[in-house]
């Protein structure tokens, strides 16, 4: 297993072993003891699928606050998707930054999420499934989201136009989300 840093602390891009031969492949998606000693050490408590059968769809950008905040360990397993982190925790020295990465069903790649980010992603390809492990139960009275064309942010997303639920067609701009993150260096 391979852990990259990113630009943003805390978020982490995981390559995990693949094994593969004429039947196919094998890897361990998650393994406890593998990402702990790699400094991964969450107790995750939920997985969640998703099905997004259209390219374009936009599902984001997404945040639960605190006390119910989640880390999210993200995964493709059909399809490809654009991902996006949103650093929301204030006093970052990242602060209202982004990044974007390439997470599909061919690269295997994972991404982990801490608490203190919005997330969201958008289909690249038809019948695109995600799956992530989350630390923390849904929390309808913390759910919360940031618009996913907030022209402060200036996300690149690979459409103008995506797919999208009536909720996240309605998140206030980073300015005006209700966020009570705090960056503890």
């Amino acid at each position: 297993m391979k852990v990259i840093e990113t630009k943003l602390p805390g978020v982490k891009l995981i390559e995990p072993a693949v094994f593969g031969d004429h039947r196919g492949f094998f890897t361990e998606s998650y393994s406890e003891q593998r990402f702990v000693e790699n400094g991964i050490a969450h107790r995750f408590v939920q997985d969640n699928h998703s099905l997004s059968v259209e390219a374009g769809v936009l599902r984001g950008m997404h945040y639960q606050l605190n006390p119910k905040a989640q880390t999210k360990l993200v995964r493709v397993t059909a399809g490809a998707i654009y991902d996006v982190v949103v650093d929301i925790r204030r006093g970052s020295p990242t602060f209202g930054q982004w990044q974007g990465f390439i997470l599909s069903a061919d690269n295997k790649r994972q991404l982990l999420v801490p608490q203190g980010f919005a997330h969201g992603f958008c289909t690249l390809v038809p019948n695109c499934e995600v799956q992530y492990k989350v630390d923390e139960y849904y929390s309808p009275e913390n759910d919360r989201g940031i618009a996913w064309n907030d022209p402060a942010l200036a996300i690149d997303w690979p459409t103008n136009a995506p797919i999208l639920s009536d909720k996240d067609g309605k998140h206030p701009v980073l300015a005006d989300a209700d966020i009570n993150f705090d960056y503890k260096g």
